[in-house]
């Protein structure tokens, strides 16, 4: 789904919080008007940004994963050098706002030692080994050089954080189209296209797992894992002049790993659906099953997960306490109950000849429909959240009077109410001529991927006021905020509460409003 308009804006806001005003410019040339080069960036931005500054906020962004250097190879017989573009990443970009949440995913998993090394990634975008150890020396509670190798060893395991992707892949060009990768008869079967420019150049710039993620460190930090060669694609150009690492050439540099903290969270989004919509047991049951298969999966964001055997979810279920309580009679009543469909759920696992599959598109699809329906009736009343859920179970135009018969709502009322969420971009609505009848016959249709674009486009609108609005705060008790807690008395000491208190509700807000975007965009 590309980026809505206020996701654009959204998106420029975090860049200007995090790198100042000038990058945010470089930053939304490069996210309104799709891939360019630096000499283009610095002809479409303001007069006041050089060629030169360009460049050098180019590589700033580069260095904190929200832009992609590529080239295209020039059409075959021609002369012309490849030129070097930049592409934004508005998905890396919007992940500035949940860095809390990845903290906390593997505080969670992996203990705080192992968060604090994430965190100094995520706020500094790229680090060697080294630097990671020099950053510990300078903090109040240091680890030591050997527990951090030994942190770093515990996140690349677990995938949190990967090695750098190649710093300029070279694509075919267009007549050409992505090379496809050559992994076997079967893989190439299923392999698929990527759908954009920007997952293209993702794909190419991606490097396989045995150098994207290696386990083995040598006791030297400065040596490498794996020989640099075997990341450059046969063909490509030469490394920019700037080198997006301060450590040795031959330094390993190390990123977070964007796509499995995102899948971390949406396995958590999949747990608590299942849990509101059937029962604990059945939760437990959907948390070992993604268990079992994460380590399968090939890619984080897959609409189902790989096969598995009952055998390999009871297995996994009995190493939790909840699960050791749990029969194995009970695992299979579960699954059954996961595997049934009603009127009002879709089956949330598929069995297949005695395997079992879990059904993401299903699960989210659960949680998205349900933030659609919350929506429409704040906005709109009971009626029209009724008429919503009628059309939403309905793939074709219905009349205005069968909705109201089975809304169970009066007849008069219900153009009025209809044709206000039309307007508002909610239903589709189609105008059918009738001979010899004055007034023409409308139908009516919920199409999904746009009202989810447009709820969307308004979740972002809502998180950049929020942030705007937190942002305005803290400015204006800037000065009280200097001051020490434990010599605040009487009314300074109120308006200090205040302020925390309004920045808690902020901030709670902003993170439920974040999870909403992150089952429309993300998962």
């Amino acid at each position: 789904m590309t980026a809505t308009e206020f996701g654009i804006v959204y998106a420029v806001h975090i860049i200007t919080s995090h790198f100042g005003s000038v990058a945010s410019k470089v930053c939304e040339c490069l996210l309104r008007r799709g891939p360019l080069s630096s000499r283009e960036i610095s002809r479409l931005a303001e007069s006041d940004i050089n060629h030169t500054k360009v460049k050098d906020i180019l590589y700033l962004l580069i260095h904190h994963n929200c832009v992609q250097a590529f080239s295209i190879d020039p059409p075959d017989g021609s002369e012309s050098k490849a030129t070097v573009q930049y592409i934004a990443l508005f998905r890396n970009i919007i992940h500035g706002a949940r860095y809390n949440k990845f903290s906390k995913v593997v505080n969670e998993e992996l203990g705080s030692q192992c968060s604090g090394l994430l965190d100094g990634l995520l706020s500094n975008g790229r680090l060697t080994l080294e630097q990671l150890i020099d950053r510990d020396r300078d903090s109040k509670k240091p680890m030591g050089s050997e527990a951090i190798r030994d942190s770093l060893q515990k996140l690349v395991a677990a995938r949190f954080i990967e090695r750098v992707p190649s710093p300029e892949p070279v694509l075919g060009n267009k007549d050409e189209g992505p090379a496809q990768k050559k992994r076997g008869a079967k893989a190439s079967k299923i392999f698929k296209e990527p759908e954009s420019l920007e997952e293209r150049i993702l794909e190419a710039a991606t490097p396989v797992d045995a150098i994207r993620f290696p386990f083995i460190f040598e006791q030297d930090s400065s040596s490498t894992v794996a020989d640099d060669d075997s990341n450059i694609p046969e063909g490509k150009r030469k490394q920019p002049e700037v080198d997006y690492s301060s450590g040795p050439s031959n330094e390993v540099i190390w990123r977070p790993n964007f796509e499995e903290l995102i899948r971390r969270l949406r396995h958590k989004a999949c747990v608590e659906i299942v849990k509101e919509r059937r029962d604990e047991g059945c939760a437990n049951v959907m948390k070992a099953m993604l268990e079992v298969g994460r380590s399968q999966e090939k890619k984080a964001k897959t609409d189902k997960s790989v096969p598995m055997s009952m055998g390999s979810i009871y297995e996994e279920l009995i190493k939790t306490d909840a699960g050791r309580e749990m029969t194995q009679a009970r695992v299979e009543a579960c699954l059954e109950q996961l595997s049934a469909t009603s009127s009002y759920l879709p089956a949330f696992v598929i069995e297949s000849d005695g395997s079992y599959i879990v059904d993401f598109k299903s699960i989210i699809s659960v949680a998205q429909k349900d933030e659609m329906e919350s929506v429409v009736m704040r906005r709109y009343g009971k009626e029209a959240f009724r008429m919503f859920r009628y059309l939403s179970q309905e793939d074709r135009f219905v009349e205005t009077d069968k909705i109201a018969d089975a809304a169970l709502t009066e007849k008069k009322d219900t153009p009025q109410i209809l044709l206000k969420m039309w307007k508002d971009g909610y239903l589709h609505m189609q105008k059918l001529a009738v001979t010899g009848v004055y007034m023409p016959f409308l139908l009516w249709k919920v199409n999904k991927l746009i009202v989810s674009r447009r709820m969307l486009d308004e979740m972002y609108h809502a998180s950049l006021n929020l942030s705007l609005r937190l942002t305005h705060e803290k400015d204006s008790e800037k000065e009280l905020l200097l001051l020490p807690m434990e010599k605040l008395e009487g009314a300074l000491k109120e308006r200090r509460n205040k302020y925390r208190a309004k920045s808690v509700l902020l901030t709670s807000a902003s993170f439920k409003l974040d999870d909403a975007i992150l089952l429309f965009h993300d998962f």
